[in-house]
């Protein structure tokens, strides 16, 4: 298991990963936005349940088209109940944090999990960070705040406690790339390691909506519930088996600082769907994250 965990931690990113990689970060950069737009008929703790749960049978129907035996006995049920805990706990932080805090400083402090990653597998995975991939790690992240805007002068201990919470997401989405790297489920097939987190989220998000007092006041309408559909079948379903499966076979540390481009993929996003206008600052902020990510990935 060590020969191959370290084998793994040197690999470069071959074009194809890194091509799925920009996939995948341009579908989680749009999914905050599909939240957003179905927040008016689907409360943040609900929706986040829902999707689960939709996500499920999802994750079983392609396991059971690919041939994975999803409850044979693997020695992954710990570590899988696990990351369940931590996934569903993830979401839990990061959507009450923004009830603190304000989006553009909830998007900068969550994509502070690729220094947990990168931390977590110097701890764990015996992968290591030269000082110029630290570098590269702090120029996208600077890019990324740049391009999300300078946070607001007048921050008391409420915005404080929700940037907190929203670190404290990050570092627990770190922690299920880490845990997926360093157990037993390095072995299983992605779509048994998702299903183990979706499964056990599902009580997490619906215990949290329900102590949150959420409740549907109306009948979702279609454009909130096709949102919904595409949180569940694609980024849950699709896009997060697609991440674990990349996570199993590359570097971890190096495959999170992809997921600086995200927040930059929501502002274009933002552009087209909500007409939000592009200024010389967000070039400025792609420039300074194209070079983090050359740094980070060089050989």
């Amino acid at each position: 298991m060590h020969k191959t965990v370290v084998s793994t931690a040197g690999r470069p990113l071959s074009p194809g990963a890194v091509a799925l990689m920009l996939v995948l970060c341009g579908s989680w950069a749009f999914n905050q936005i599909a939240v957003k737009l179905a927040l008016p008929d689907i409360p943040p703790m609900l929706q986040a349940t829902i999707r689960s749960s939709l996500a499920l049978p999802v994750l079983l129907l392609i396991a059971r088209l690919r041939g994975v035996k999803m409850f044979k006995p693997d020695g992954t049920l710990g570590p899988g109940l696990l990351a369940g805990l931590i996934f569903g706990l993830e979401f839990v932080l990061i959507f009450e944090g923004l009830l603190f805090t304000s989006a553009s400083r909830a998007v900068v402090f969550l994509y502070t999990a690729p220094f947990f990653v990168a931390l977590g597998s110097y701890r764990f995975l015996g992968e290591r960070l030269r000082g110029v991939q630290w570098s590269g790690l702090a120029l996208s992240f600077f890019g990324v705040a740049l391009a999300i805007g300078v946070p607001q002068a007048n921050v008391d201990a409420k915005v404080l406690l929700g940037d907190l919470m929203i670190v404290g997401g990050g570092a627990l989405w770190a922690a299920t790339t880490i845990l997926a790297k360093a157990s037993s489920l390095r072995f299983a097939a992605p779509e048994k390691v998702l299903s183990y987190q979706v499964a056990v989220s599902i009580p997490v998000l619906g215990l949290a909506a329900w102590f949150a007092g959420e409740k549907l006041t109306h009948i979702p309408g279609p454009l909130a519930l096709s949102l919904l559909v595409y949180q569940a079948i694609w980024v849950v379903g699709t896009t997060f088996t697609l991440w674990f499966a990349l996570v199993k076979a590359y570097s971890a540390s190096k495959l999170s600082a992809f997921t600086f481009i995200t927040p930059l993929f929501g502002v274009i996003a933002s552009y087209f769907i909500m007409h939000d206008a592009l200024t010389a600052v967000f070039g400025a902020a792609a420039v300074l994250v194209i070079a983090g990510l050359f740094l980070v990935n060089r050989p």
